[in-house]
């Protein structure tokens, strides 16, 4: 796994974020802010009404447009002015195909154009590690906005990290009521080294001045030794107090379950990306 890069050594940036209202972008919002960055949030204009402001540290700039149209990104985003660095930490929040294309591709790829055309020399992207194997429409929508991003002549940096811890906070619910926590099989089918909110954000943030992170992708990971979906269940019930219980889910559930939807999904578009959803859920 890449280790952090060393401390920014270049001067403030002005720097492009978009995704800033996930998890993870607003952790880069601070860490670019902490070191000094100028620093342009691009937001959907639905944010507007949500007070977006009280998510990012005081002096962030805020603005609004579509991340699918390039004229937007020229005018609302970019708006004349010079900008060095494109960060983006956005993604399709559901992953089904017509979703990851739309955003984890076209967005990008308009970004990328309208980024090339206001002159910005640096392009940051938060990927995955999972489009090392890929299988699923979103991880394929994503490998095909790296390989333009690798071939477009900007300096490109592509983040790809293992997992979040933030992926767990959907169970804190359940431990707390008394239920169980949810695992696949027997709970060791995988490992991974899931990654803090603002280290990653650190991560990316240094990204800009760090000359071992430009032109390269980069997986990333948390520190320790890799941990099963078993042993993050019992690593979060100690955390909340509860006694630890498991709930397995059979492997092959998902397998019928997606082959089904598959089957109808040939009348219904709707159950067709549903089956895409368990699909995602196998992976």
């Amino acid at each position: 796994m890449a280790q952090m890069p060393p401390a920014a050594a270049s001067g403030p940036q002005r720097v492009l974020v978009l995704g800033a209202t996930g998890t993870i972008g607003r952790a880069a919002v601070r860490a670019l802010m902490a070191e000094g960055h100028e620093t342009v949030c691009f937001l959907r204009p639905r944010h507007r009404a949500s007070d977006p402001a009280r998510l990012f540290p005081p002096g962030a700039v805020l603005r609004f447009g579509e991340m699918t149209d390039e004229a937007s990104l020229m005018r609302d985003a970019f708006a004349g002015e010079h900008v060095d660095v494109v960060l983006s930490c956005l993604a399709s929040r559901s992953g089904v195909p017509e979703d990851a294309w739309a955003v984890d591709y076209r967005a990008h790829a308009e970004a990328l154009a309208a980024a090339k055309r206001a002159g910005a020399r640096h392009f940051i992207l938060l990927s995955a590690i999972c489009v090392q194997k890929p299988k699923l429409a979103f991880q394929h929508a994503k490998l095909a906005f790296e390989d333009l991003l690798t071939g477009s002549g900007l300096t490109y940096s592509i983040v790809r990290p293992t997992a979040y811890f933030k992926s767990l906070s959907g169970q804190i619910g359940r431990l707390r009521a008394g239920k169980p926590f949810l695992v696949f099989g027997d709970g060791r089918l995988t490992a991974c080294k899931p990654i803090g909110d603002d280290d990653l954000g650190r991560y990316l943030a240094r990204c800009i001045s760090s000359a071992e992170c430009h032109d390269k992708v980069l997986p990333v990971g948390g520190p320790g030794d890799a941990i099963t979906p078993l042993e993050q269940g019992e690593m979060l019930a100690r955390l909340l107090g509860v006694a630890p219980k498991l709930r397995r889910v059979p492997v092959a559930m998902l397998d019928g379950i997606a082959f089904a939807l598959d089957g109808l999904g040939r009348i219904s578009p709707r159950l067709k990306a549903k089956a895409e959803l368990a699909r995602i859920g196998r992976y």
